[in-house]
């Protein structure tokens, strides 16, 4: 619902299994609910309610308040709330100090086509506890709980990035662990793209593994970082097809792993070819999807059909992977649209899996004269 520059809005989903009855039958998962206002004072932008936050280390959904102040030279944002409770319950946590979420990021633009960001994260998770059995000094077994601290992450972050005219882009971008005072990934990514239909794109990152203060992870120490550099291209042939084609690897203390990605793209089809190689295991895969949309949007016949075959070392057993997909969206109103998914999955552990899916979407949209 809309009035003037504030608008309501939600995201949710009731799902129940019609073949066999299962306890959490039905489940309401909420995925946001939220009051907006947009350009308040033409200052600044708030969201209050559930709403998500896209973050390199802790993307994901929280109950509470963002506000953004978005400048021509430069903006601010700030968010703080709850963690959002297991499959989406519209529910609050009960410990607000312990399981939240906040944070904040300023950009500025000193210069056409350059960014310049600074940032703070900082989330912590509701401590869990639970009973164990431990011996006393003659040996006997009792009973004790266990509590332990509020595991959490702490990262400060900063990004550089820098087009030019559509031609040249690049990004860097930094993350930095404030519990473990050490540097968590480095990530950089550059596209040049002044040759007419080709676009060269290069990729690097060196990360550390991602693991909560207090966790029980942390008494590893062989817990290893790793680097990982891409070389790839697009070519567009005509404005039908585009050609892909990637080539990476990822480097441990010891061991190297590599892989290689070549694709082609259309309007009603892609193709793409994956192989990987190394230390992280042996795969070939190949991956066919199509749709087409027909009267004008009102009935869009889908396809998809993977099949995979891995082994995790060069002297494992071979496995095989066949997943199909099929459906069709139909779509009477631009409100209302219907779809149909059948899938069908293949593999060492799931033998001729068939599932059947049915969905109803209402999109609905309301501008108030009045409150």
């Amino acid at each position: 619902m809309n009035y003037q520059k504030f608008s309501l809005r939600t995201s949710m989903s009731l799902e129940n299994d019609l073949l066999k009855k299962f306890d959490s039958d039905p489940r309401l998962r909420f995925f946001s609910l939220y009051l907006e206002g947009r350009n308040i004072a033409d200052l600044f932008s708030f969201k209050l309610g559930r709403q998500s936050v896209f973050h390199s280390v802790a993307s994901g959904s929280f109950d509470g308040l963002s506000l953004n102040v978005n400048k021509e030279y430069f903006k601010v944002s700030a968010y703080f709330g709850g963690n959002v409770p297991a499959y989406n319950k519209l529910e609050l946590t009960d410990q607000f100090g312990k399981d939240y979420v906040a944070g904040t990021k300023l950009n500025v633009y000193p210069l056409e086509g350059l960014n310049l960001g600074i940032g703070y994260l900082q989330k912590d998770f509701k401590p869990e506890e639970y009973s164990a059995l431990r011996l006393d000094e003659n040996n006997n077994p009792y009973q004790v709980i266990v509590s332990r601290g509020s595991t959490q992450f702490k990262f400060m972050t900063a990004e550089v990035g820098y087009s030019l005219d559509k031609y040249f882009s690049t990004d860097l971008k930094f993350d930095y662990d404030v519990n473990f005072a050490r540097t968590h990934k480095v990530e950089f990514f550059g596209t040049y793209s002044q040759i007419s239909d080709l676009a060269i794109n290069f990729y690097y990152n060196f990360r550390e593994p991602l693991i909560r203060y207090n966790s029980y992870f942390t008494i590893f120490n062989n817990i290893e970082n790793t680097s990982e550099i891409e070389l790839g291209a697009d070519y567009k042939l005509n404005k039908n097809f585009t050609f892909s084609g990637r080539y990476g690897s990822v480097n441990y203390s010891d061991e190297t792993s590599q892989r290689i990605t070549l694709g082609v793209f259309s309007r009603y089809a892609s193709v793409s070819y994956k192989k990987n190689f190394g230390y992280a295991g042996e795969l070939d895969a190949i991956s066919l999807s199509s749709a087409y949309t027909f009267f004008d949007g009102l009935v869009t016949p889908s396809l998809s059909l993977n099949y995979s075959s891995y082994k995790v070392s060069a002297t494992a057993p071979k496995n095989d992977l066949l997943a199909v997909s099929t459906g069709c969206n139909v779509r009477p109103w631009r409100i209302l649209s219907f779809d149909l998914l059948g899938q069908f999955v293949n593999n060492r552990i799931y033998k001729n899996d068939y599932r059947l899916f049915f969905k109803i979407n209402y999109w609905f949209n309301t501008n108030l004269d009045v409150l």
